[in-house]
């Protein structure tokens, strides 16, 4: 009984002294500059919804075919993790997409996260 009141004190201190900071931000930056390679999302800025459906499908297939890749799966860049995030985003963006609405969030993850996984493979 003494060692699990110890242990729970323990664990609140713990918790109490690192909550000030970013806990999963092991950087200690944001998560915005996860994005720097893109800029502007040039998904977000085309006009025709058609264009703008064959380009997500286009970078969502691309994804899906590195994610499912063995070179990629296992090499130590993270490449997969880049591609795993891309097929997701853009699933979801051209999800949206099917029902005649743009969510610019995931068209914006979708190409940043698809020209990450294509910086970490060159």
């Amino acid at each position: 009984m003494r060692i699990s009141s110890r242990l729970l004190v323990s664990t609140a201190t713990l918790f109490l002294a690192g909550s000030s900071g970013y806990a999963a931000d092991i950087i200690g930056g944001s998560t915005a500059d996860y994005c720097r390679t893109v800029g502007t999302s040039n998904l977000v800025l085309t006009e025709n919804t058609v264009d703008l459906t064959t380009q997500v499908v286009k970078l969502m297939d691309e994804s899906s075919a590195v994610a499912s890749s063995p070179e990629w799966i296992n090499s130590s860049r993270p490449v997969f993790v880049w591609a795993s995030e891309a097929k997701v985003a853009c699933g979801k963006a051209y999800g949206y997409l099917k029902t005649n609405y743009r969510d610019e969030d995931y068209l914006n993850k979708c190409e940043c996260f698809h020209d990450r996984m294509v910086e970490y493979m060159n």
